[in-house]
């Protein structure tokens, strides 16, 4: 099994949600993040310059058979070319557990 990582434009999050549910895997968690990358974050705003850029997180746990598809579907959704279009990281995982059934690897995803 292997969690995926993935920091995107927030803009793109409904595209790779959508990339994402035609591979089959609609299931993610998302958070709302801030930070930046060789880009330095440094935007001017209403305020002032923005250091910290607002990016979504994407996670996801899923099959290593699964991964390519994901990836691609990830990258299709976020990809506009322009700098900022975000990073994916894929860790390897030990183990799942479905807390309901107990369930336990793969089978939990």
């Amino acid at each position: 099994m292997k969690k995926i990582e993935a920091v995107i434009r927030r803009d793109r999050l409904g595209a790779v949600r959508r990339a994402l549910a035609s591979t089959g895997y609609p299931g993610l968690t998302v958070y709302e993040v801030r930070g930046h990358g060789q880009q330095k974050g440094r935007i001017w705003a209403d305020d002032g310059i923005l250091e910290f850029l607002p990016k979504c997180k994407l996670e996801m746990v899923v099959r290593d058979a699964d991964v390519p598809a994901i990836l691609e579907a990830i990258v299709s959704g976020a990809h506009t070319g322009v700098t900022g279009d975000g990073k994916i990281f894929v860790l390897s995982i030990d183990t799942a557990v479905r807390v309901r059934t107990r369930e336990m690897g793969e089978v939990a995803v």
